[in-house]
């Protein structure tokens, strides 16, 4: 599922909402199943424990909204903006991300396993503690981002952008080597072994 951001089936939808100004909403424990939103205004929404499974977003701005403890299970994203938008410890296990603006994204925990993220921008980005599995990192632009202490075990991380990322506490043990871009990236001893092992080096104590 890790590449599920390249052409994947959309979710299809029972429901359409469209065109509505929901700045600064609370949708704090709101359930929404197969649900079509375009071109909806969700700047500065506030959700603690809300639930959207198997929604489509397509134009949606979320700009400084603030998500805890939500659920975006399944969702796709398209041409939505998320700019200086906060998720903490939320779920968006299968979700997808098409063309969308990540600037200023911060992400706190939270389970952002078999996520799609092809070719985003992260550059401005701060995701810390996420379990990110299988995740679909392939092509992202993360220099000078903040990724740490994340579980990236098994995701795709071919011709992504490290440069000057802080990469300190999370799992790099699928980290393609030979395509990634990773000068001035800031990592730990032990992480530096991991990659001297990708590498094919003999790590050995003195």
């Amino acid at each position: 599922m890790a590449d599920r951001g390249r052409g994947a089936s959309t979710p299809s939808t029972d429901e359409s909402i469209r065109d509505e100004d929901w700045d600064s909403r609370d949708l704090s424990g709101q359930v929404f199943a197969r649900v079509e939103f375009v071109e909806v205004d969700l700047t500065e929404a506030v959700a603690n424990g809300a639930t959207f499974e198997d929604c489509v977003f397509r134009g949606c701005t979320f700009n400084c909204a603030t998500f805890t403890e939500t659920a975006f299970t399944n969702c796709t994203f398209r041409r939505c903006n998320f700019f200086q938008v906060t998720f903490t410890r939320c779920k968006l296990v299968g979700s997808s991300f098409d063309q969308c603006r990540l600037d200023s994204l911060k992400v706190e925990g939270g389970d952002w396993s078999f996520v799609g993220l092809p070719d985003a921008d992260l550059r401005t980005a701060s995701l810390d503690g996420a379990r990110m599995r299988e995740a679909d990192l392939s092509g992202a632009r993360c220099a000078g981002a903040r990724l740490t202490n994340l579980d990236l075990s098994g995701a795709a991380l071919h011709v992504i952008d490290l440069t000057g990322c802080d990469l300190r506490g999370s799992d790099l043990s699928s980290l393609e080597l030979a395509t990634a871009q990773v000068r001035g990236a800031i990592v730990s001893w032990e992480q530096a072994t991991v990659l001297a092992e990708l590498l094919g080096f003999d790590v050995r104590a003195e």
